[in-house]
Formats: C-alpha cells, sequence, structure tokens
C-alpha cells in the first residue's frame, strides 16, 4: 500500500522529536474512512478499506516511506506552565502532498505509548475518538480551518479510564501539528538557534509569502496573529467553546486542533463553559478571544531573541503586533453578526443592533443557532417562527421591528437576503446530546448506524435536510449535555 510520504518535519534535528514506531494492536477493525479526504491526500480508499489498510491506520503495520516520530513541545495548561508535554499518545506517520498542493501531516492518535506518554498508556477510548471524527468534520462542513479526520478504528483491545472502555485509534490529518508549546520548548531551554530553525521551518511551510522578508519573523508573528484572531470569530460566529485552549493546543497554522472537552452551545450564555476541568471559566464562550491573544503573547515571548539583541526594543516590537488582535478580531467578529442578521452595508448603529438581539437571547435561553437560522425565514415571512426561540416572545417582537426597519434601508430582496443568511447560519451543529447518543450506541452496542448518520447530516450543514430535521432541535431537558470531558 503507497503513502506518497514527503517528509520534512523528522528531517530536523533529532531535539525536535522523538523518533517512535506505534504498539501493534490485536485485532484492529475499521469503523469509518473517510474517503473524499483519502482520495485528497493521493491514497487508494479501497486499499485503505481491507484488512491490511486496517492495520496501518491502527498503527499495527508501519507503511513504506513512514518516518514516525512523536512530536516535543511544552504548553501553559489552564495557565500553568510545564516545560516538557509532546505527543504522549499521537505519533506522526509522515507527510504528502495533497491535490490541492498543500503538505499534510498524517498522525495516528491512540497509537501507543510514546516517551513523552508521563505514565500514561498512550491509548485512546473509542468515545473520544468519535467525538473527534464528528466534531472535527463538522467544523471543516462549516468552513471553519480544522485537522481533519481520516479514519476510526476500534482495536479490539480495551483501555482503562475509570472502567474499561474499548480502544480506538484516529488517523488525525492537519497542515502540521506545529503550536505555540513547540516553541515554548525551546524557548525555556534558551535554545535560540532551535526556535530560529523552527520559526524557518514555519515560515516556509505555512507562510511562504513571508521567504525574503526584510523582518520575516515578525512578519510570522503578525501572520500568526491574524488568523488566529479569524479563527477565533469564527468559532464565536457558530457558538463553538474549545473547551481546553492551552498553548499546545494553539495550532501555528490557523487550525483548529485537539477536540478534546469542546462543545456548540445550545442556548446562547457568554459564560457557557462545558469542559468537565475548566472549573473556574477560564475558556468560556466569551473568554476564547481574550486567551487567544494571551497564548500569541507566549508565542510572541519565544519570538523575542529573533526580534533584536535589544530586549526592550524586541518587546516594543512584538507589543505592537499583538496590538493589531484586538482590532482584527473585532472586524472579523462583527463582519460576520453583519452577515447572519442579513445586513450586506454598515451603517452606524448595526453593532448595538446586534448586541441587543444577542442579550435578548441570552435573557431569554433562546438557542443560538436556531434563533439565527429562523431569523433568515423571517427575513421572507413575517410568521417564521424566530421569535419561538424566547421565552418572552415580545421581546423578539420589539428588537425584529427595528431590524425590519433597518434592512428596509437597503435594496437587497428578501430572497436574497434568506439565501445569504442560511449560508452562513446552520441549520444542523453537533449537538452534544447527539454526538452523546451516537458514542453510548457504539461504546455499548457496537453499533455505529446513529455515528454514520450524523456524519451525513453533519456533512451538509446549511442544507434544511428535512428527512433529518430531528438533529436540528435542541435538547430537552433530561437530554442536554452539561459537562463534556478530556480523552485522556
Amino acid at each position: 500500500m503507497h503513502f506518497p510520504f514527503q517528509n520534512s518535519y523528522s528531517a530536523l534535528p533529532d531535539s525536535f522529536f522523538a523518533r517512535v514506531a506505534p504498539t501493534p494492536v490485536a485485532a484492529p477493525r475499521l469503523i469509518k474512512l473517510n474517503r473524499p479526504l483519502a482520495v485528497q491526500l493521493g491514497l487508494d480508499p479501497d486499499l485503505l478499506e481491507t484488512p491490511e489498510g486496517a492495520a496501518i491506520l491502527a498503527g499495527k503495520t508501519v507503511p513504506a516511506g513512514a518516518d514516525p516520530i512523536a512530536m516535543a513541545y511544552a504548553g501553559h495548561q489552564f495557565g500553568q506552565f510545564v516545560p516538557q508535554l509532546g505527543d504522549g499518545r499521537a505519533i506522526l506517520l509522515g507527510e504528502v502532498i495533497d491535490s490541492d498542493g498543500i503538505r499534510r501531516d498524517i498522525q495516528l492518535k491512540g497509537s501507543g505509548p510514546t516517551p513523552f506518554s508521563r505514565r500514561g498508556d498512550g491509548r485512546a477510548a473509542l468515545g473520544p475518538v468519535l467525538r473527534e471524527y464528528i466534531v472535527s468534520e463538522a467544523m471543516h462542513a462549516l468552513g471553519i480551518p480544522t485537522t481533519r479526520s481520516l479514519a476510526a478504528v476500534v482495536t479490539g483491545e480495551h483501555v482503562i479510564r475509570e472502567t474499561a472502555l474499548p480502544g480506538a485509534v484516529l488517523t488525525r490529518v492537519a497542515s502540521s501539528h506545529i503550536r505555540v508549546g513547540t516553541f515554548q520548548f525551546f524557548a525555556v531551554r534558551r535554545d535560540t538557534e532551535a526556535i530560529r530553525r523552527l520559526a524557518d521551518h514555519v515560515i516556509a511551510r505555512h507562510y511562504p509569502e513571508l521567504v525574503g522578508a526584510e523582518r520575516p519573523y515578525h512578519a510570522l508573528l503578525a501572520g500568526v496573529v491574524a488568523r488566529q484572531a479569524d479563527l477565533v470569530a469564527r468559532w464565536l460566529l457558530v457558538g463553538f467553546i474549545h473547551g481546553v485552549m492551552n498553548t499546545d493546543n494553539s495550532s501555528i497554522s490557523g487550525e483548529t486542533i485537539d477536540y478534546g472537552p469542546c462543545a456548540f452551545m445550545d442556548a446562547y450564555n457568554p459564560s457557557q463553559v462545558f469542559s468537565s476541568i475548566d472549573e473556574m471559566g477560564r475558556y468560556a464562550y466569551a473568554n476564547q478571544p481574550r486567551i487567544a491573544l494571551w497564548n500569541l503573547t507566549r508565542l510572541a515571548e519565544c519570538l523575542l531573541p529573533l526580534f533584536s539583541d535589544e530586549q526592550e526594543k524586541a518587546v516594543a516590537e512584538a507589543q505592537d503586533i499583538l496590538g493589531a488582535f484586538s482590532d482584527q478580531f473585532s472586524a472579523a467578529y462583527q463582519a460576520g453578526l453583519r452577515r447572519k442578521v442579513g445586513l450586506f452595508t454598515e451603517r452606524d448603529g448595526d453593532d448595538a443592533l446586534i448586541q441587543d438581539l444577542l442579550d435578548a437571547m441570552a435573557k431569554n435561553q433562546a438557542d443560538f443557532t436556531l434563533t439565527f437560522r429562523k431569523l433568515g425565514d423571517a427575513a421572507v415571512d413575517d410568521s417564521a417562527d424566530a421569535r419561538a426561540q424566547f421565552m418572552e416572545p415580545a421581546t423578539f417582537d420589539e428588537w425584529a421591528g427595528r431590524w425590519r426597519a433597518r434592512i428596509a434601508l437597503e435594496p437587497q430582496g428578501a430572497t436574497e437576503r434568506q439565501v445569504a443568511m442560511h449560508a452562513v447560519n446552520p441549520m444542523f451543529i453537533p449537538r452534544n446530546h447527539r454526538v452523546e447518543a451516537v458514542i453510548q450506541a457504539a461504546v455499548n452496542d457496537d453499533n455505529y448506524a446513529p455515528f454514520e448518520e450524523l456524519v451525513k447530516v453533519l456533512a451538509e450543514p446549511f442544507e434544511d435536510q428535512p428527512h433529518y430535521a430531528a438533529y436540528a432541535d435542541p435538547p430537552l431537558p433530561d437530554q442536554r449535555v452539561l459537562r463534556t470531558f478530556c480523552g485522556t
């Protein structure tokens, strides 16, 4: 079986990683292959669906041309710095160039212990593997930069968490797995040459337009700041909560990475937290922009030696670059909100109008996704049930009167507005209760039909899909999922 590997990260110095092979498993069985993604990667999906393919995707067999490594990195975890983390349960098989000419990592997650496992077993349970497959592919369908899921395999073995659970391996695809924490790993060791080598690698791989720039490392920080500002704005616009925005989970490429205790909001609540370990709300929904800037500041600290030999000068230059984050995030977020409420132009008072809607949604526990989706219907039909999302419908009626007066100032017709709004306001998201139901069916009954159906629905989040309309419904009170958990 041919994987067209062209490995660049494993050509870096040995201090960047540990060479380690996946640990073979007892009885790998493929439960899901992302066939379109396989084709995009230049792989043969028919071969991957054979027992030999399942053995590769489970780490039982290492394909020719692979150079398996576990990447080294450090990180701030809930604000506390850990000088050595690294891939404790993931092994990078290698890199391929996809059909768009983009270099992609192919990584096995849950493939056994590595030198960075810190007494962990290096394995993954089936539930977190299915959650990451579902949510990462849903994020891709929503148009949000993200790692992808190529395959999920059960291992035929159990892993021990609070109980014995079926083991599984996720094959994850990313434009790279380089994190803020990767830079921190070398910064804490005062290895400036390694930081320079890593920065040059990142520029060549992710920011090739900066090669030859007069101040490439300043430009690199500015590029990462811009991508993170846009990424977090996109998260907020669909109600996504990452759940564990540690610096080791902050990708230099600008992709969403590491779907642990992540979740999508049902009722709009800016303070919403789902992660069972985020007891102080550090990574709450509305805190995510602030935390992104905090993480970027840690990256800037790592790059200071590349800016200038004069500490004060380097700090001032970094602060100037970081200062752009707020405006970049606000511009992306506010433009996205205008699109969500169907505004084609920008006028004074628009931001306040939209904020009034969000405030009313929070007060009335209105469903975030359905309120905006139904608002698109209200653009063409006064009787559309957007108001039904509010405990006090009169609150919506008052706001809607001002909204209708505002959209009347624009030349676009009602149907054009509805089409534009439906293109940015999804009907379907990975609602927590649906994801949990899928996981329970798989773990308890070895039944993957619900998983397959949910993945199918989420692949077209902006389509009405009447046959699957129930997937758009928010949870009933007894279906609410209030806590999500890290896969470890």
